[in-house]
């Protein structure tokens, strides 16, 4: 088989692999197809055969830590954050991502939404809750008079689907945390309501979960000197599968209304 075809081969068994929820090392198939990419087929001169061995030293975590970083910071918009964001390459969960879920809703709104990861659907349509967790979000924002179509901004703390659905692990969150930082500091919004645990967690950097952060006001910094009040809620994927849990949920809605309401008298 020849160093194509192995490639090829590669890229059809990943796929297969996302499609049926399994999930994958991601680094190993990279490591792979990196390898098939420097083997030369068989005949080839042995001079090309030199030049595709001179592969450059991969960049460690902390180097894309700083890139995203830099990346980040130069963005003086939304929309070349988003570009920053779609051109990482630093995110090994890009390799099997269709799409990256940066951002939906109104730039600069009052209310900033940010959520785990993107999904199925999200990966499919490169935006954020949009599946049935998302359908839900949007009815419980609607609930407290918000909405993506006219105050409201969404969005998540890591913008590409892991395999099999999993949580992104804290390497993968550190990478994604740069453009995070700097979206809330581009929208600058009044309140931020980060859904579900991972979501929290990363966020203030905490270690109890969300059964115990839900219902708290809690207080988001940027490194860029921006703060605003920050409440984690239920994910509403859990709700769904805990719809037990949505009287717990409403009063969380509530206390975020009323907080809202508050900052937009002062």
């Amino acid at each position: 088989m020849s160093h194509t075809e192995q490639i090829q081969a590669l890229e059809a068994l990943r796929a297969w692999w996302a499609e049926m929820g399994v999930e994958a090392d991601e680094a190993e198939i990279r490591a792979l197809t990196k390898a098939a990419r420097a083997r030369p087929d068989a005949g080839q001169p042995p001079a090309q055969a030199r030049a595709l061995r001179r592969i450059p030293k991969e960049k460690g975590h902390e180097d894309w830590v700083e890139e995203a970083r830099n990346l980040a910071k130069a963005a003086s918009s939304f929309a070349e954050l988003k570009n920053a964001i779609e051109g990482f390459e630093g995110c090994l969960l890009k390799e099997a991502a269709r799409n990256a879920a940066c951002f939906d809703g109104v730039e600069g709104a009052p209310v900033m939404v940010i959520g785990e990861g993107p999904g199925a659907e999200e990966d499919k349509q490169g935006l954020p809750f949009v599946g049935r967790a998302g359908q839900l979000l949007d009815r419980m924002l609607a609930a407290i008079g918000l909405s993506r179509a006219t105050n409201t901004f969404i969005t998540n703390v890591n913008y590409w689907r892991p395999p099999g659905n999993r949580n992104p692990t804290e390497d993968e969150l550190a990478l994604c945390r740069p453009f995070v930082d700097r979206m809330v500091e581009l929208g600058q919004p009044k309140l931020i309501i980060s859904a579900g645990g991972v979501s929290a967690k990363s966020l203030l950097n905490a270690s109890i979960g969300i059964m115990k952060l839900r219902g708290t006001e809690q207080k988001l910094e940027t490194p860029g000197g921006y703060s605003a009040p920050l409440f984690p809620i239920f994910h509403p994927a859990f709700l769904l599968r805990r719809p037990e849990e949505k009287s717990r949920a409403w009063r969380d809605l509530l206390q975020i209304q009323k907080r809202l309401n508050d900052l937009e008298e002062t």
